[in-house]
């Protein structure tokens, strides 16, 4: 019978409850053991695939074309395994579920009811992964203790405990102890008032991780102990680290994963942590100063982009460099701006985003990296608008644009699919998921991936319009990788270029610590290059970059705000669509 372990939280939300579940993921399949990772979520949307991404961040897509919360995107990268869809369940579903069952009559013209109907699904979400080619189940339930939207999740994982067995479930509770500025001093008095929280639902939690700024000392470890009825080694201490990779190596040290064992009955195995080890030195180490701009929509929230920043991090830690992200607001490289926020860059990543607020600014972002030599990665939407940039300044196609930017476009370079014509339903429609795709041998990208057949994950409905394949096809621009029919193009590249390439899926959700994605590291590779032979040194004490670098720290810590009214991101209501989405997933990833 698989094991099962519970990440819950309290006092307040982002503090890290998907990268505990994480670290002890990986912690335990150092072990030997194979491990899963699930979350929950207390949202009422079926899932965050319309979600705008100020609201949520962003959408991590699985292979199988699951829309899940980014968590995932954490669990993916430290146990390096690919989950589906079946490892993100939503309120929204669970109850989707639940009515479709009773409109079917499964349950017998019974009254149905959040006990047993909602739990009863709770419950078959987390069994339907404890397969047996699985040892470890870890379950993260999203939002704090004490919230009203979690308790059908707080009764269906007590009931675990009685279906399964004591000896079978592990509850593992995430904490704050703040630290008090004018008194100088920690306060557990919030971990009590969670714990007591949490057992007020029937759950005493086997395992307390406390966030801090600092190491907890003896004595508050014991006062938590005794205070919220957990052995002592149970009081995991998890003060702040320097990067998020750390955190397996940290939560070792302090002995979650034996502890959790314990609880468990799990064999206390040798944990072999070489591997790990290796990359948290080879990010301690990468000093070389590397300064890549992010030409986004969302960049005043960096979770919106998280898959495409540890991407990076990892590309740029296996080349020894270390990456300073400069965040630009895609308007802000519009026009006669172009030169003054892209000028001292070493590399330009065009991500993906929804709604034609700031495209433009992205097109003069990918003319500016064409122009100028700068090596230029392109992400989803970014290829589409490098398309465009070409057409327009290179094809001389004039006001070549996308169909769903300008309807009335003369050339539509990037139109619709023909599969998405006529869907009207906004969630989980979009091309979804990993498709193949064959590279022109010789090309850019398939020396990157040194490969000619890769699969890459996808989420749009517009495509490079095929009609206008011949007209790149004799220029300079390469379309150097299609599907395996050759109808979509999914790569492009320009020839003497040092790197301006794009593709229309997502490398940055497979990336690993371990194995970076290869198009990144390509791209990494050549802005290092780059600035190996033409960077001027900065004066020391200059500011590189008048925006703040995305620490490992923050992102860890997911202080993203990510609920902040319209008011604090006036942005936001820039883009409103037809359907009131806004920003959020109308037509294309």
């Amino acid at each position: 019978m698989a094991k099962h372990i519970f990440v819950t939280g309290g006092v307040v939300s982002g503090l890290g409850k998907g990268l505990t579940a994480s670290s002890l993921g990986t912690l335990l399949k150092a072990r030997g053991l194979r491990v899963t990772l699930q979350k929950l979520d207390p949202y009422i949307n079926v899932d965050p695939g319309t979600m705008n991404p100020f609201e949520h961040g962003e959408v991590f897509v699985t292979e199988d074309g699951g829309e899940t919360d980014l968590d995932l995107g954490h669990y993916e990268r430290f146990i390096d395994e690919f989950l589906t869809r079946n490892s993100n369940a939503t309120t929204g579903s669970i109850y989707q579920e639940v009515l479709a069952k009773e409109r079917r009559g499964d349950y017998l013209g019974k009254t149905v009811q959040v006990i047993p109907h909602i739990t009863d699904e709770i419950k078959r979400r987390i069994f339907a992964l404890a397969t047996d080619d699985v040892d470890v189940v870890i379950t993260e339930v999203g939002g704090t203790v004490g919230d009203i939207e979690i308790l059908p999740f707080l009764e269906a994982i007590r009931q675990m405990r009685l279906d399964v067995g004591r000896a079978n479930v592990c509850y593992v509770h995430v904490t704050l102890v703040p630290y008090i500025s004018p008194s100088r001093e920690l306060k557990t008095k919030p971990t009590q008032h969670s714990v007591t929280e949490l057992r007020s639902r029937g759950i005493t939690p086997d395992v307390i991780v406390c966030r801090s700024e600092g190491e907890l000392e003896a004595d508050l470890r014991l006062k938590i102990s005794s205070m919220c009825d957990v052995e002592l080694n149970a009081v995991i201490s998890a003060a702040d680290a320097s990067s998020l990779y750390e955190l397996p190596l940290i939560m070792h040290d302090e002995g979650l994963d034996t502890v959790v064992g314990q609880v468990l009955g799990l064999e206390q195995a040798e944990v072999d942590l070489t591997e790990w080890e290796a990359v948290v030195s080879h990010v301690a180490s990468a000093t070389a100063p590397l300064r890549i701009g992010i030409v986004g929509k969302y960049v005043s929230l960096a979770d919106a982009y998280l898959s495409v920043v540890e991407a990076l991090n990892h590309a740029s830690a296996a080349a020894g460099v270390k990456p300073t992200i400069d965040w630009i607001q895609a308007e802000d490289a519009e026009g006669l701006l172009a030169e003054g926020r892209l000028h001292d860059l070493d590399g330009i990543v065009i991500p993906g985003g929804f709604g034609p607020r700031g495209v433009e600014g992205k097109i003069a972002a990918a003319n500016w990296a064409r122009e100028h030599g700068v090596p230029c990665l392109g992400l989803c939407l970014g290829m589409q608008v490098m398309t465009i940039e070409y057409a327009r300044n290179a094809l001389g196609l004039e006001r070549a644009n996308s169909s769903e930017f300008d309807r009335s476009t003369p050339h539509p370079v990037i139109d619709i699919m023909e599969t998405q014509r006529g869907v009207t339903d906004k969630g989980g429609t979009m091309r979804l998921g990993a498709y193949i795709a064959r590279l022109k041998p010789g090309s850019q990208v398939a020396e990157a991936y040194g490969a000619e057949v890769v699969s890459e994950r996808h989420r749009h409905r517009f495509e490079f319009n095929p009609r206008y394949r011949g007209r790149f096809d004799a220029s300079a621009l390469s379309c150097s990788g299609t599907s395996p029919d050759g109808r979509l193009v999914e790569f492009i590249e320009l020839e003497d270029h040092p790197f301006w390439v794009a593709t229309q899926g997502h490398p940055e959700f497979k990336s690993r610590p371990t194995r970076p994605a290869p198009l990144f590291a390509a791209f990494v590779a050549a802005a290092a290059a780059r600035t190996a032979a033409t960077r001027v040194e900065v004066p020391q004490g200059e500011a590189a970059s008048s925006e703040p670098q995305v620490s490992d720290e923050t992102t860890a810590g997911r202080v993203r705000g990510r609920r902040s009214s319209q008011a604090e991101r006036p942005d936001v209501a820039v883009d409103r669509d037809p359907v009131g989405v806004g920003d959020g997933p109308v037509s294309r990833g």
